[in-house]
């Protein structure tokens, strides 16, 4: 017998502003149609005072916590995955912890943006396997409109903020991929090409936060590819074809780069969720609430077979398999 993470409850978290495509055409030179035909985005949450990337994190994690049914002082790991944390430290995990009661644990921050949460959930994987833990809150949280520059119409159309967070519990098991848990975890990154999207400050260099900038066409062949790539690395790794998933969860990014690596697989249109018209992309927080939300209408069901998948600044990108 050895142990798996098996994920025991979900929840999100949205600021309390909508902002639709038209409003955004009050703030910048767009309009609904441009937005719409490039991302397949038509509405994002955008952070007002006193919603942060802990305060968000802190509704998701009760929530998930809820779903769960579980004492919040028995999760003795939690990982936020973001790079839009409150302060640089203590962490925004620490925020968490001391929020919901579950002082004396495990507690830290991930940076791999928009793959933050999948990197989360490899880690906490790893260490419930090993023993570290016994049950793991993990969140990806962002604020990403607070370090938007929103003279560029380019990028400050695309994000919006918001938190998802999921428990998991280690439990015995045999190994099967017929058994709940996640099955395989593939993580990558590639420093390369790292200019190609990332914040234009930091702490050591300007002594800002700095802006996101993106050169968009080559962060979406490289994303395309290498989505494509790590989803068959995990269904070969797996034992498993594209056909036998019930699910896809992708990073919201763009509805074309959701498009095109589906294709890619073989998988068809009505396999993936897709909530990017509503929340647009979140960064880290985007597969979360996209699970969160399938979970919570119904579509995604115990015992079914999910696929997870991302890919962010860095570059980095992974998936995750996981039956439900």
């Amino acid at each position: 017998m050895t142990r798996r993470s098996v994920l025991i409850g979900t929840g999100s978290a949205l600021p309390a502003r909508l902002v639709t495509n038209a409003e955004m055409a009050t703030i910048v030179d767009t309009n609904d149609e441009w937005i719409v035909e490039r991302t397949g985005i038509r509405q994002r949450y955008i952070a007002g005072e006193g919603e942060t990337t802990a305060s968000l994190s802190i509704a998701a994690a009760r929530k998930a916590i809820d779903a769960a049914g579980v004492d919040p002082a028995s999760i003795d790991l939690i990982i936020v995955g973001t790079f839009t944390p409150d302060r640089i430290f203590p962490s925004t995990a620490c925020d968490v912890q001391h929020a919901i009661g579950a002082n004396g644990g495990i507690a830290f921050d991930l940076s791999a943006a928009c793959s933050g949460f999948l990197y989360g959930l490899g880690v906490a994987d790893s260490m419930l396997k090993n023993g570290l833990a016994s049950r793991a809150l993990v969140i990806g949280g962002e604020t990403l409109t607070r370090v938007l520059d929103w003279e560029d119409r380019a990028t400050c159309v695309l994000f919006g903020d918001g938190a998802g967070a999921v428990v998991l519990e280690a439990r015995e098991s045999n190994g099967s991929a017929d058994e709940p848990g996640i099955i395989v975890t593939r993580l990558h990154a590639d420093g390369e090409h790292g200019h190609m999207l990332c914040l234009d400050g930091g702490p050591s260099t300007t002594g800002t936060v700095g802006k996101l900038r993106m050169k968009g066409k080559e962060v979406f062949k490289h994303a395309v590819t290498n989505l494509a790539d790590v989803l068959n690395e995990v269904l070969d790794v797996a034992g498993i074809k594209a056909e036998d998933l019930d699910w896809v969860v992708p990073h919201q990014a763009n509805k074309r780069i959701l498009d095109s690596t589906a294709k890619k697989l073989g998988l068809p249109a009505e396999k993936v969720i897709v909530t990017v018209d509503q929340h647009a992309n979140t960064s880290a927080a985007s597969v979360p609430l996209a699970l969160d939300a399938a979970i919570r209408d119904g579509r995604i069901k115990p015992g079914q077979l999910v696929m997870m998948e991302a890919m962010g600044g860095g570059f980095t990108w992974g998936a995750t398999l996981i039956r439900m």
